[in-house]
């Protein structure tokens, strides 16, 4: 395991930006980092407050910004942004470490977290997923309650050109991160950081690559935890529930009774905590 800062890294021709920080030898988690993916329209910046609570328990962290969101890692079309290719984006990372990580992803960084979590096992310790279900949980969610019309967006942002347009005017997206349970000083870094860059169109190709992700992910054989806010205004309880199905290794669900969609801000304090108990749980 690499002892040095690291503030960024390199996959096939892209250089991504990361925030290294903590003890370099990471003695709260047994010398494995915690690496921490973000989810959409945030960036690194979303860890912000669960990565001062994990520093001061002694624990690395690395937080990336992903592909699209990072300068120098926005390739031009939606074939780019794959699931398999933004998971393999993560198992580079872990390589430039030179050795395994915790792995912690919210919103769409968890739906990367899980593919990596499945198809890179021997290099992920454990994973926590924050907010959204296992894929395969998801789609039963979508079937079975009523996910579909929480999910609304994703279809409409298959849309090409009009969501970037329409989605920076005005304060319209101030009111609906507002809506939804995210504070005033997180949306303004969202604002400034993605909504009004050119990130915010190579963040949508996530969900327009969706049917060029390939097959399903199977199920998960890593020590796993799933944190969930009870009023989050875009995935169901019934996906939350459904994910124990597709683990295989240990598993911890937590719901969090006045936690919304937005935890590693609003429920900072909590999700740190869980980590935390992961990390620990496997060191003995």
């Amino acid at each position: 395991m690499t002892a040095t800062p690291i503030t960024e890294f390199r996959h096939e021709s892209f250089i991504f930006d990361v925030t290294d920080s903590g003890p370099l030898d990471s003695p709260g988690s047994n010398g494995i980092p915690v690496v921490l993916l973000h989810g959409f329209p945030q960036n690194r910046q979303s860890w912000r407050r669960v990565t001062a609570i994990l520093n001061d328990s002694g624990i690395r962290t690395l937080a990336p910004d992903q592909r699209g969101y990072s300068p120098r890692a926005r390739p031009r079309g939606r074939w780019n942004y794959t699931t398999p290719t933004l998971a393999a984006d993560v198992a580079a990372l872990i390589d430039t470490l030179g050795g395994p990580v915790h792995l912690v992803g919210h919103d769409w960084g968890a739906s990367i977290g899980w593919a990596a979590a499945a198809s890179y096992p021997e290099r992920i310790s454990s994973y926590t997923a924050v907010s959204v279900p296992h894929p395969g949980a998801f789609i039963w969610a979508v079937r079975h309650s009523d996910q579909a019309r929480r999910s609304w967006y994703m279809l409409a942002f298959q849309v090409p050109f009009i969501p970037e347009l329409l989605m920076p005017r005005g304060t319209t997206f101030e009111k609906t991160m507002h809506a939804s349970g995210l504070d005033a000083e997180s949306t303004a870094i969202v604002r400034a950081a993605v909504m009004d860059t050119p990130a915010l169109g190579k963040a949508l190709n996530y969900y327009r690559a969706l049917p060029l992700s390939g097959k399903p992910i199977g199920r998960v054989c890593v020590p796993t935890t799933h944190i969930w806010g009870e009023h989050d205004t875009y995935l169901s309880r019934a996906g939350a529930e459904a994910t124990a199905r597709f683990v295989a290794g240990d598993y911890r669900f937590v719901a969090i009774p006045d936690g919304n969609h937005w935890l590693p801000e609003n429920s900072a304090t909590e999700v740190a905590a869980e980590i935390v108990n992961r990390v620990r749980n496997e060191q003995r």
